[in-house]
């Protein structure tokens, strides 16, 4: 299907874009890209990371940087924004258009209160007085169902959660009374309850005023629940438009295709261990405190404490994956954190049947050989990879600790096999063990970090969050590394996550964490298919599978 050929039909389009290529230096990175927006429509843009979409967003407002830009986009009583002045597109940016971005905590000033940044547009766009912007930034916030919003005016951006700030960018959007809204994968950084408040807040939003909205995302989702329309890029190129529901249910690219068949499948040994198989991890009433200040002068003398996961008890079979979900908050990564012994805890915590010598975060040689048992991979895999080290010194770090007997040629031989176990072979890649992770992708780098983790042969593995960064062509790919490993060797995988698919593609058994205590468990089927607790049926429903 032609996606330059299906432009929407409506005879008076919102914005109108034709033939648009965006170029840095020699490199075109979007390509004769032809869409439209009809007032009041909601289009998805989506495709993976690189793909052009949030380009193709800068560009209409022409925030490319030094991007040569060719091609049309007319919109509705301004003509085409690519051939407007500078001092025209002030007018725009913000007024006409305006855009929320993906991390609202690098979007906002940190150094300024969320009121004084709406009011900041407001006097800009409006004209209004300084009692006047005030008293409509506490309108607008209280419009995106902030609660208690003149008290939130005064707040700085950290003080905020994540979903506040995310509705406070929103609030700032609004402000000017945009006729098109680009949504920059508004709700990738949130919790799956809150990426629904917000879709539900934008979608209420723009029937109150009748704006259009662009959302641009990789959620396939969020798609289906939000958008009108959908556009899908691909390496710079619109391949594909049209009702959500035709392209979702019959989709004529094979870029499309593969983008749909790529959410979370499950295929994990279903066989239970025999009965009265010891666990390879236990808790029993497990605490973890934060000391906290007090306030005045009893803060001179002692801390406070906050209860960060009380009265957590659980087990992880051999060869099986415990699902932690909960919200950001829960206590999952500090729970996590515990059983890793990298914080001071309370209660019974045994790995592989040995418990911690308290304090759990020293490192002698009893919590040494413990530490080889259980390995974690992290969320972010950019950030937990160090960026002066090469990739046969990341991978083979633990060697150096575990097994420091091992000669430069030995230590080197288990580096490349266990890069070749997660599908990093030096035919494929030349001069593997001497590159640095930036000259990987995300999903190469997430496959360097369970390499590293793997080396030192763990029986357990600690899962944060390991495919949220990654589109969802690359989580795929990526859990099912971690199913055949699982298989091949007998691993057990404490899954930390909040996002309810992943849960149904890898789980065995299931705990749900809220504010600190585990409110539900067991079985993948029971939790997901039968949620008893209604905090997990908001999870399961917001996630938009049937319970």
């Amino acid at each position: 299907m032609s996606a330059t050929l299906q432009l929407h039909s409506s005879p008076a389009p919102l914005l109108q874009v034709h033939d648009l290529s965006v170029r840095f230096g020699a490199k075109e990175v979007v390509r004769g890209v032809s869409f439209a927006i009809a007032p009041g429509e909601k289009l998805a843009l989506v495709g993976e990371s690189g793909s052009g979409k949030t380009i193709t967003a800068l560009s209409l407002l022409r925030l490319a940087g030094n991007a040569v830009i060719t091609g049309q986009a007319h919109l509705q009583g301004r003509g085409d924004l690519l051939a407007l002045t500078e001092r025209e597109m002030r007018g725009v940016r913000g007024g006409d258009i305006a855009m929320v971005f993906q991390e609202p905590m690098t979007a906002l000033n940190p150094l300024m209160t969320i009121g004084m940044q709406i009011a900041e547009i407001l006097q800009l766009k409006k004209g209004l007085t300084g009692a006047q912007c005030a008293q409509a930034a506490i309108e607008l916030l209280a419009q995106t169902g902030i609660p208690e919003p003149a008290r939130r005016a005064n707040s700085f951006p950290h003080q905020l959660s994540g979903g506040q700030r995310q509705r406070a960018m929103i609030a700032m959007a609004l402000a000017s009374a945009p006729k098109l809204l680009l949504a920059d994968e508004p709700t990738t950084a949130l919790d799956v309850t809150l990426r629904g408040q917000i879709l539900d807040l934008l979608s209420d939003l723009q029937r109150q005023t009748g704006m259009a909205v662009l959302l641009i995302t990789h959620d396939l989702n969020l798609v289906r629940r939000f958008a009108d329309r959908v556009a899908v890029m691909e390496q710079g190129v619109l391949v594909e438009q049209g009702p959500v529901a035709d392209v979702f249910g019959a989709p004529q690219h094979t870029y499309t295709r593969r983008l749909i068949a790529s959410q979370p499948r499950r295929d994990v040994a279903e066989a239970d261990p025999p009965a009265g198989t010891p666990p390879v991890v236990r808790t029993q009433n497990v605490r973890v405190v934060y000391p906290t200040p007090l306030p005045g002068i009893k803060g001179w003398f002692k801390k406070g404490e906050f209860v960060a996961v009380q009265a957590a008890t659980l087990q992880l079979l051999p060869g099986q994956t415990l699902g932690v979900v909960g919200e950001s908050g829960s206590g999952k990564s500090t729970l996590a954190q515990a059983i890793l012994g990298l914080l001071p805890y309370s209660g019974d915590l045994e790995v592989g049947g040995s418990a911690w010598q308290q304090p759990a975060t020293r490192n002698t040689p009893a919590n040494q050989q413990l530490r080889r048992r259980v390995q974690v991979v992290f969320q972010d895999p950019f950030s937990s990879l160090s960026p002066r080290l090469t990739v046969e010194e990341i991978v083979g770090e633990g060697l150096k600790v575990h097994e420091p007997a091992l000669g430069v040629a030995q230590r080197r031989a288990r580096v490349e096999a266990a890069l070749d176990e997660v599908g990093l072979a030096e035919a494929q890649y030349p001069r593997l063990l001497e590159r640095y992770p930036h000259e990987f992708s995300g999903g190469q780098r997430q496959r360097l970090a369970i390499a590293r983790a793997l080396i030192v042969q763990p029986q357990v593995l600690v899962l944060d969050e390991p495919t949220s960064a990654l589109d969802v062509t690359i989580q795929q790919q990526v859990l099912s590394l971690l199913q055949r490993l699982q298989k091949e060797k007998g691993l057990s995988y404490l899954l930390i996550t909040h996002d309810v698919q992943v849960i149904r593609a890898m789980a065995h058994d299931v705990v749900v964490m809220k504010d600190g205590m585990i409110v539900e468990n067991g079985t993948v089927a029971q939790i997901l298919d039968a949620p008893s607790h209604p905090y997990t049926q908001r999870l399961v429903a917001a996630a938009g599978i049937e319970s």
